[in-house]
């Protein structure tokens, strides 16, 4: 990775995976004890109005990510000058928008809930019950915005990842306290990670009063960072959107056509998938701020050096955790849950084939934003994105298949990288045979090595606890040699020796 930034974002992504490898953990139990205790019916009905509140904040996405970029633009091209004016218009404008999504939530969404959403009438009062905290909860996580990109911008993964960790084990003992209540436990579920939100909340407040003494909260009307920040976000918003109707909104027509069931076993699925995109995800999250500034400060080939190395390594870090999952999906699926709900098992499989295709768009998303011209880009993505739902409701109407709905986001999304492609090289003159050549290439050959061994390896083996711990533990072995051979240039094998060597001296020492 680039000379002067690699030590950083290996500490910083070294942080983050302290608090993934934790977080993924406890998501795995407790999805299991709250898919037990809840039911697959009351869990998949949780799901669905939690994730339509998600589809109803599309704009916090916008934000988050405009918030993240003028804070990490403003370090790289000055040094910090303007945070505290940066910081104080995000404020205002997300307390703007927390309560806009809560009105939105609390009149059109709750409309849809009650009449659209396929939900059992003598759930119905505790579904509800569940929306409206849902929707609370939601606006606490968008009031937050500022404080955690304040922190990700500064790259402070480690107070970061100690508060991710608070809030991980905070969730396990709410999940914990869940099984000892004997009222409603659907509602008491929903007020009990309410109050999870509103601790967390309160401790990246005071986080940011210890570390950024300088920077004081103060509600002060900055129009022309307020009109800049604005327009950034409106086109920004387009992209938040599609992407939430393409997800969320696929969730809800699953719901329409199959009933909450079916909700259940997607959404075990994108839980599962979850925890295996976290591992890039952490990546993704120590990369993106360096990725900024490199634009901030005019180094456009660093920055492209980056994106290459970034996409690249997406891939082969989700690829060699999800190569396992994909090739022993109900096994582990069965040892995992008490109860599988139906369709869990190709959800699965399918969720993770688009994860990957997607895995390498992290960086050229970053850099994107980085350049702050997004309309072209936002534009084109979004309605890309958008083909989903009517697609998928034309094809459900046609073949009534739950897994239709997955096949087409894997078609989608296939096109939606390929468009990202052709935008950056208009909007950073991305060296696309370049990028193909080092990244898609080196994936597709190190993919098909792995693919191959693993398969042969498991045509010899039968079922078995030992031979699922087994298969997993050699498929993910076989992938690591995939990589090495078919994977990574010369340059890029001798590096990695210098650091394993490096790595092994400072713990013998």
């Amino acid at each position: 990775m680039l000379a002067s930034n690699h030590k950083r974002i290996l500490r910083n992504t070294g942080m983050l995976y302290i608090r993934m490898l934790l977080a993924m953990a406890v998501s795995l139990y407790t999805s299991r004890v709250v898919l037990d205790v809840l039911g697959i019916e009351d869990f998949g009905i949780y799901h669905l109005v939690v994730g339509f509140v998600a589809l109803l904040g599309f704009l916090q996405g916008a934000m988050t990510s405009a918030t993240q970029r003028y804070f990490a633009f403003d370090l790289g091209e000055s040094g910090g000058k303007d945070l505290g004016q940066i910081f104080n218009t995000s404020v205002i404008i997300h307390g703007l928008l927390a309560l806009g999504i809560a009105m939105l939530a609390e009149t059109a969404g709750y409309w849809f809930v009650i009449t659209q959403l396929t939900i059992p009438p003598e759930r119905l009062s505790a579904a509800l019950t569940a929306y409206h905290l849902a929707v609370v909860s939601f606006s606490v996580t968008v009031i937050t915005v500022p404080f955690t990109a304040m922190l990700m911008a500064h790259e402070r993964m480690g107070i970061f990842a100690t508060i991710g960790m608070a809030d991980v084990l905070l969730k396990l003992a709410a999940v914990l306290l869940l099984m000892f209540i004997g009222t409603d436990k659907l509602i008491v579920y929903a007020w009990l990670l309410l109050t999870v939100n509103l601790i967390i909340f309160t401790l990246y407040a005071l986080a940011h009063k210890v570390l950024y003494p300088n920077i004081k909260l103060r509600f002060q009307w900055h129009a022309q960072q307020f009109r800049v920040m604005l327009s950034y976000t409106v086109w920004n918003t387009w992209g938040n959107l599609a992407a939430a109707l393409s997800g969320q909104g696929a969730n809800v027509m699953l719901n329409i056509f199959f009933g909450p069931i079916v909700n259940a076993g997607r959404s075990v699925a994108s839980q599962a998938n979850g925890a295996l995109k976290s591992f890039v995800l952490n990546i993704q999250a120590a990369i993106n701020p360096q990725i900024i500034k490199l634009h901030a400060s005019g180094d456009d080939n660093q920055m492209q050096t980056l994106i290459f190395y970034a996409s690249k390594y997406n891939f082969f870090i989700l690829f060699t955790l999800a190569l396992p999952v994909l090739l022993n999906a109900d096994e582990l699926l069965k040892t995992w849950l008490v109860e599988v709900p139906p369709y869990a098992a190709i959800f699965l499989q399918l969720t993770i084939v688009a994860s990957l295709i997607d895995s390498f768009s992290g960086p050229l998303m970053t850099a994107a934003q980085a350049t702050g011209k997004i309309r072209l880009y936002q534009t084109v993505i979004g309605g890309i994105l958008l083909l989903n739902l009517p697609i998928c409701y034309i094809l459900l109407i046609k073949w009534r298949e739950p897994e239709t709905v997955l096949t087409v986001t894997i078609v989608i999304s296939t096109i939606a990288f390929i468009a990202r492609l052709i935008i950056l090289k208009k909007l950073i003159q991305l060296k696309i045979q370049s990028y193909i050549k080092t990244v898609i290439l080196r994936s597709a050959c190190m993919s098909a090595v792995a693919i191959a061994l693993a398969l042969t390896f498991e045509a010899h083996h039968g079922p078995g606890i030992i031979t699922l711990i087994l298969n997993i533990l050699l498929t993910i072995a076989i992938s690591c040699i995939a990589i090495l051979v078919a994977g990574l240039n010369s340059k890029e094998r001798k590096k990695l020796g210098k650091l394993i060597n490096n790595v092994k001296n400072n713990l013998l020492r």
